[in-house]
């Protein structure tokens, strides 16, 4: 029978067992973020699979967002639709690599935000700033488009 337990209960368990015994002094507790991958022929989505994003979990964001502008398909579509709630340190890691995707000529869409995390990005001027679609099949046509419009702007 398997354990149905989450895999941050199993480190949570290492971790108090090694203060019990005195094998550690300190540690450092690591929040592993639970993301879906789904690699398309021009662009990936990465749909995130947390319902609230916290200030602790801007780091690794940004590292799985950067860790795209060197693969052989940088495009981005980041499905939230599970996300219910955010802080502004993440709002501003999504501008921020939003910014840098298109600075390298990349795209980069965010689709299904709930309403509290569109409130909240609203409340911080950064939606008008950011690339933003209601479904995900909108998100996917507008990588399109851009893809076109980057080779036709590159024959000229």
């Amino acid at each position: 029978m398997l354990n149905k337990r989450p895999p941050h209960f199993f480190i949570y368990t290492i971790i108090q067992y090694c203060f019990k015994n005195r094998f550690v002094k300190k540690a450092i507790l690591l929040f592993v973020m639970n993301v879906k991958i789904d690699t398309k022929e021009k662009f990936t989505v990465i749909t995130l699979q947390e319902t609230v994003l916290a200030e602790n979990m801007a780091a690794e964001l940004y590292n799985l967002l950067c860790s795209y502008l060197q693969k052989d398909i940088p495009h981005i579509v980041l499905n939230m639709q599970q996300v219910q709630n955010s802080c502004i340190t993440i709002n501003d890691t999504l501008a921020t690599m939003q910014q840098t995707f298109y600075e390298n000529n990349y795209s980069f869409l965010i689709c299904n935000l709930q309403p509290a995390v569109e409130t909240l990005l609203d409340e911080q001027a950064l939606l008008e700033v950011m690339n933003v679609t209601p479904t995900e099949s909108e998100a996917w046509d507008i990588v399109q488009m851009e893809e076109i419009e980057r080779e036709i702007l590159g024959d000229e």
